[in-house]
């Protein structure tokens, strides 16, 4: 019983073409990669602000639903502290422009990103052509 292999692989470099790496192509190479890895590592972080932003606006949607002479414990650092209603509306009002902040500055990295990747993605696919695969297999 027999079995046919397949040898070829998407994005495979194979070693009997005649494509020659430089240290400057593999600088490049590598930069990308590092750029990539930058990249998913912000989609994450942009994730997890991007819930946070939401979960204060839940919570002043909720806080602003209950009776104004109510004290609300609010965390700031490692402890509760009690407010009243307007304080701590005041405060979660300014916890979401830090967030807001933290996302926006997420965001342009990211698209910092995005353009220096797009400039090594088009030097490389000119370089190696269909022997480097630069793309993301989501």
């Amino acid at each position: 019983m027999s079995t046919k292999v397949e040898t070829k692989s998407k994005g495979t470099f194979q070693p009997d073409s005649d494509v020659h790496i430089t240290y400057e192509d593999q600088m490049k190479i590598n930069k990308f990669a590092n750029y990539n890895a930058k990249v998913e590592d912000l989609k994450e972080e942009l994730r997890i602000k991007q819930n946070e932003m939401k979960n204060l606006e839940e919570a002043v949607d909720e806080i602003e639903l209950l009776y104004e002479d109510v004290q609300i414990p609010f965390l700031m650092g490692d402890v509760f502290l009690s407010h009243d209603q307007a304080k701590t509306l005041e405060l979660l009002a300014e916890a979401k422009e830090r967030k807001k902040k933290e996302i926006n500055y997420i965001q342009q990295t990211n698209r910092d990103l995005q353009q220096k990747m797009g400039d090594l993605k088009g030097y490389l696919y000119g370089r190696f052509g269909s022997n480097i695969h630069l793309e993301n297999d989501e």
